[in-house]
This record gives C-alpha cells, sequence and structure tokens, in this order.
C-alpha cells in the first residue's frame, strides 16, 4: 500500500490482541486510519475442534470488536474469509452466491466473522480466499504448503500429497493487490479472490518442485489415508468471476505465481 501512496501502519500480535475490544478501540482511535485490513486469524483447522472456543474469539469475536471499532471512526473494513465456508460438495468453483454449510469449528468461527462484520458494518468488504503462500510464510514456524514442500524435499525421503482435495492456492502479494484494488474501486461486500486455478494439492506440489528444479519422489494418496479431527471441503477452489467482471485483472496461472514467490525470495 506504501507504494501507492497509502500511510500504513501495521500490528503485530503482540503490539494488539484483537478479541480485547478495549485495545482494539485504543489502536485505531489514536492512528484514525480511512481503512483496516483484518488479516488476523486462528487457523489451525484441526485444533480448533478442540478449542472451539479460542477459534470462535479470533475469528468471529474480533471481528466484531474490530467492526465496532470502525464504525465508532468512520473507517472502512476489510476482513478476510475463507474457502472453508462452503462444504466442497459442488463439483465446480464456488461463487459469492452459492450457500455456505461450513464442516467444523474453524469453517464456523470464520463464517460468524463475515456475519459479524456484516451486521455492524454498513459497507464492509469480505474477501475469501483459498491456500494463501507467499515470502511471510519463511517468518513463521508453521509456514505454508510451498514451505513444507520444500522442507520435505530435503528430508530426501518420499513425499505423499493428496490428489482428491481442489482448491485454488493463492499467492499473498497478488491477493493483497487485488484487495487494494477493490478499495481503491470503493467495492463492498463479498468478492472471492482465489488462485484462480482449480488445482489438486498432489498437481500443485508438481509445479512447486518442477518450478524449484528438484524431483524428489513424490507419490499421490488420498484423504482416506490422512483422517484428521476437522472435516475439510473437498473441491474449495473460489470462483473469481465476480472480481474480474468488477473490471480487476485475473490471477496469473499457477506456474507464474510459483515462479513470482521464488523470485521474491531469491531462489
Amino acid at each position: 500500500m506504501r507504494r501507492r501512496g497509502f500511510e500504513v501502519q501495521g500490528y503485530e500480535r503482540r503490539q494488539i490482541d484483537v478479541c480485547d475490544p478495549g485495545k482494539v478501540e485504543e489502536a485505531l482511535a489514536q492512528f484514525d486510519p480511512g481503512v483496516v485490513f483484518n488479516a488476523a486469524a486462528y487457523n489451525q483447522v484441526d485444533v480448533a475442534e478442540r478449542e472451539p472456543q479460542a477459534a470462535y474469539m479470533a475469528n468471529a469475536l474480533a471481528v466484531r470488536n474490530l467492526a465496532l471499532a470502525c464504525r465508532q471512526i468512520d473507517a472502512r473494513l476489510v476482513h478476510y474469509s475463507t474457502d472453508y465456508v462452503f462444504d466442497g460438495t459442488l463439483g465446480r468453483p464456488y461463487r459469492e452466491t452459492d450457500a455456505t454449510h461450513p464442516l467444523g469449528a474453524y469453517a464456523v468461527s470464520k463464517l460468524a466473522g463475515e456475519l459479524y462484520a456484516q451486521a455492524y458494518l454498513d459497507r464492509p468488504l469480505v474477501v475469501r480466499t483459498c491456500g494463501v503462500f507467499g515470502p511471510g510464510g519463511r517468518s513463521n514456524n508453521r509456514g505454508n504448503f510451498l514451505e513444507l514442500m520444500l522442507r520435505l524435499a530435503k528430508s530426501r525421503q518420499p513425499i505423499r500429497v493428496v490428489q482428491d482435495f481442489v482448491a485454488s492456492p493463492t499467492y499473498a502479494p497478488l491477493l493483497a493487490s487485488r484487495s487494494i484494488d477493490l478499495v481503491e474501486r470503493d467495492h463492498s461486500g463479498i468478492f472471492h479472490v482465489g488462485g484462480g486455478t482449480p488445482i489438486s494439492w498432489f498437481d500443485f506440489a508438481l509445479i512447486i518442485f518442477k518450478t524449484a528444479g528438484i524431483q524428489p519422489e513424490l507419490q499421490a494418496t488420498t484423504s482416506w489415508e490422512y483422517r484428521t479431527e476437522a472435516r475439510r471441503p473437498q473441491y474449495s477452489a473460489l470462483s473469481n468471476s465476480k472480481m474480474e467482471a468488477a473490471g480487476l485483472a485475473p490471477m496469473p496461472s499457477m506456474e507464474e505465481a510459483v515462479r513470482s514467490y521464488f523470485a521474491a525470495v531469491g531462489r
């Protein structure tokens, strides 16, 4: 946003607890922003089945806190949500008008966050996205799918990746730029900003390794081999048709997005 001439103030988790309404109100009142972007989230999908209250606090009630604080200072709120609000049974990329059906505690909490934003603000912008990866994933312990694949490749052990789950992985810098485009064009409501290409996680791994120029032993498997505590949508790719109809540029191919990632991290 600085490159587009905006003054930007970022807050890390240790600086502001979005679950504390007083801290949120104080922070926003001090800076008095015109637009607030909320990328904070509890995203440990399986752990959320054991900690539903923690997930709901961070993904739902925290959004309420931000919405109320934005209303006090007449700021716009851009809130990031997820493909997990859908159940994955449709068999095609999801559009904004498709019915939601969350399958677990994490998904319920994210949908609740969307509803809180819409309940307390007249014109919030809710951006649903999917499988975000980017250079920022290198600076935390969990990383992202791309970094996980590269770490596993170094182990020289066979890598097994599911081929029966389809998503639309999204390059973070592109998600950020499209979000700013929507703000600058004064859009509100729900928009999908996904990677633009429905792809299985196995095929995504193939692209990662091909682009990196490495050839680990990659084996296709199914979700039956990896049972998890939380249910996940099997086909959760997002359609960007509404975004494109609003005049924003289509997302590039998955290969181009992965090349951009490697260029950004100097690989």
